[in-house]
């Protein structure tokens, strides 16, 4: 009689480099957050090196876990690839490129737009299921839960990270911030502080976009706040030392999880101190 070959498995075995939702949702936990807050995400999935049982998917379910079904949860869906190309640096194109994209580029739309430089777990956020997305066509905003429908309704083309922005209805959520593996380089929530704050050299930019008006496909033109990010880092920096913030972890990634509001209020008087 033939014999069958039976091939032994190795039976696996949870270690600290193994992450799963459960492990997850502890970890988040333990970084202060709880169910029913409004949490606003910036993550750099590289950074937590450990192996993710269920990889991004996991990861939601463990915000969802923390959160539960009163708590929303919020990434940013920027498309940096629908803008003004006579502005790009990172990299530059050639100017007789310039007139083609702005009349070829698709008009945004919110299911179909991919985001830019924002990471696998926001491209893969603002596709999942129940997931909202708001109407700006570069600096978008992606939230699940209770009050993603505010979050990301009316949110005008003039006014990308400002007062009637997702953004500031964060603040009036009292939500939290959470860099997992990013500094404060990532926090687009410190671009509220520059709106709200004063310095000699603040002005507007004019900036365009593909967009669909009356569902024809435009290239629009506009004016918003000309953004700067390169003194987050010190803002976030002197912040966390004038409360003694000790980060924490997720998996192997340093992870920061704050209120938003007395970090914008932080930030706003610094701006105010020390830009020029």
């Amino acid at each position: 009689r033939a014999q069958t070959c039976r091939v032994q498995r190795p039976v696996p075995v949870l270690m600290s480099g193994l992450l799963t939702a459960r492990s997850l949702a502890e970890q988040l936990e333990a970084l202060g957050l709880g169910e029913g807050q409004t949490v606003m995400v910036h993550a750099s999935l590289s950074k937590v090196k450990d192996w993710i049982c269920g990889d991004v998917q996991a990861i939601v379910e463990a915000f969802d876990r923390v959160l539960g079904p009163s708590g929303t949860l919020a990434m940013p869906a920027h498309s940096s690839a629908n803008s003004e190309p006579s502005d790009w640096q990172h990299p530059p194109v050639p100017e007789e490129w310039w007139p083609i994209i702005r009349e070829q580029t698709p008009a945004y739309h919110p299911d179909m737009t991919c985001t830019r430089e924002m990471g696998i777990l926001a491209e893969t956020f603002r596709r999942y299921p129940g997931t909202r997305r708001s109407a700006h066509p570069q600096m978008s905003l992606a939230a699940r839960g209770k009050h993603s429908a505010y979050l990301t309704s009316d949110h005008l083309l003039t006014d990308s990270l400002g007062e009637t922005s997702p953004y500031a209805k964060l603040l009036e959520l009292d939500a939290q911030v959470m860099l997992i593996g990013v500094h404060h380089s990532n926090n687009t929530t410190l671009h509220l502080a520059e709106y709200r704050a004063n310095w000699p050299s603040k002005h507007k930019l004019t900036s365009g976009a593909a967009m669909l008006v009356s569902g024809e496909r435009r290239w629009v033109t506009y004016e918003d706040l000309d953004k700067e990010s390169r003194d987050f880092v010190e803002i976030g920096t002197d912040y966390e030392a004038s409360i003694g913030y000790i980060p924490g972890r997720i998996g192997q990634a340093e992870t920061r999880c704050m209120r938003l509001r007395p970090l914008v209020d932080f930030a706003v008087a610094w701006m105010n101190k020390n830009r020029r």
